[in-house]
């Protein structure tokens, strides 16, 4: 068992009438979003009689299930045996994983608090852009907005608090960043979270069969680019990304 994870977890918790949730965590860390992961791809793999849809947060899977279908009692011996066949806090990821390149402006008007960021992580901006350009960032849950990512897990100079007065107002594409972690925005927005970058990546395509691009899982880096760069690329969907399979 990680330390992350107090001696409880994994524990399975009811919702409702037709709802499981198996929790792994009871804060985020990168082991109880694997396990969540890789759990939800293994309940989807093995066809569990009466489930409806599955999702994840970010230490957690839920399961929906028909109760017509199957009892409680009967799904939960179902996920409970899942659960006893191996080590979820190091499974590997669901396969299908993808790594996205999205071309990225760093501070100035498309990034605002970015110097503000970085003082309070003790670095220069030069600094911070070196280093959060590079960052290997997952998808570790999408929720809040439609098709807007939870993306981590930074290192621990970028444990910053989230802002509380909410007066940042992010326009789509908009990169924020706080507690470890970074959040790309699908639409104008008020916010707690640090404006630090801006990209061309729509998040949230509602005419598009995939209105949704990113998945739980995929990795995604933000490479620095001109303002200029990223003006040339907004009648593009994906910003000026690219993309390839990893897992």
């Amino acid at each position: 068992m990680p330390d992350t994870a107090p001696s409880r977890f994994p524990e399975i918790v009811p919702l409702g009438l037709d709802g499981l949730l198996v929790r792994f965590a009871d804060r985020f860390a990168e082991d109880g979003n694997r396990a969540a992961l890789a759990f939800r791809a293994a309940v989807e793999a093995a066809g569990l009689d009466g489930l409806r849809e599955t999702s994840c947060s970010l230490g957690a899977t839920y399961l929906r299930f028909d109760p017509r279908q199957v009892p409680v009692e009967r799904l939960e011996e179902q996920v409970t045996g899942l659960l006893e066949g191996r080590d979820w806090y190091h499974a590997p990821l669901p396969a299908g994983r993808r790594l996205w390149s999205i071309p990225t402006v760093w501070g100035g008007a498309d990034g605002p608090q970015l110097d503000t960021v970085a003082a309070l992580a003790g670095v220069s901006a030069q600094e911070a852009v070196a280093m959060l350009s590079v960052a290997r960032l997952r998808v570790m849950t999408i929720g809040f907005a439609p098709g807007l990512p939870y993306l981590g897990q930074l290192p621990e100079i970028w444990n910053l608090p989230r802002q509380t007065d909410l007066q940042t107002r992010v326009p789509p594409g908009a990169l924020g960043l706080a507690v470890r972690q970074c959040v790309l925005f699908p639409a104008q927005t008020p916010t707690g979270w640090y404006h630090v970058a801006r990209t061309a990546f729509r998040c949230f395509r509602p005419e598009s069969g995939t209105p949704f691009p990113l998945r739980p899982g995929d990795e995604l880096t933000f490479p620095a680019v001109s303002a200029r760069e990223i003006a040339a690329l907004e009648g593009d969907p994906d910003g000026g990304a690219r993309c390839e399979v990893t897992g």
